[in-house]
């Protein structure tokens, strides 16, 4: 219930996702993004999961802690903004070809206007990508996405995209079972972490 700018302000330069998870989520949206693209990373860090070889006019960064931010090596120009205090994004109608959100979505306290927002800026044809796994900032989670089923959470977002109208071919996808990485911590948990994603184009 605070301020998300007060859990924010602590930078966290690490990684959430284990590598396989990881290298899942930059194979799928390497595929959904066109090479030279003007690609908006939202609620992003110092990681923007994009592989080195997708080449980008622009990468745009938007998240909560400038240090994160600025450690993002990919990034050309980074935004501070919290989104759920303020989803107004700060970019011209039709100006992006694609936006992503990793492992952020479940932040959203009030997810359709930012959604809306993210309509208006792509241009026809732009791409919104999200990823997500079972794994968040328990303080911050909205509570209905502690209740669900891990596939509950895909229809959720995938609902969201329904609600606001203007996307087109939605897809989801499910990655479970995948080992885990040789060099990851937490060799306890068998398998990687699960990759969930929700795609859909601009009308």
């Amino acid at each position: 219930e605070s301020g998300d700018e007060i859990f924010y302000k602590q930078p966290r330069m690490v990684q959430h996702l284990d590598g396989t998870a990881r290298q899942e989520i930059g194979f799928r949206y390497a595929r959904l993004i066109s090479p030279g693209a003007r690609v908006l990373d939202l609620m992003g860090s110092w990681d923007s999961h994009l592989p080195d070889e997708l080449d980008m006019t622009q990468l745009t960064v938007l998240g909560l802690n400038k240090k994160e931010l600025t450690h993002n090596t990919r990034a050309a120009e980074i935004l501070i903004q919290d989104l759920n205090d303020n989803p107004t994004l700060p970019m011209t109608d039709n100006s992006l070809d694609a936006v992503i959100c990793t492992a952020s979505v479940e932040y959203l306290t009030d997810p359709l206007p930012v959604f809306r927002e993210i309509h208006r800026i792509l241009r026809s044809g732009g791409v919104l990508a999200l990823a997500f796994s079972n794994r968040w900032f328990e303080p911050k989670t909205i509570s209905l996405w502690k209740e669900l089923h891990e596939f509950e959470r895909l229809g959720m977002v995938l609902e969201m995209l329904r609600q606001t109208g203007g996307f087109t071919n939605l897809t989801t996808l499910s990655r479970r079972g995948l080992p885990r990485p040789d060099d990851d911590p937490h060799q306890e948990i068998f398998f990687s972490d699960p990759v969930y994603m929700v795609w859909g184009s601009k009308i």
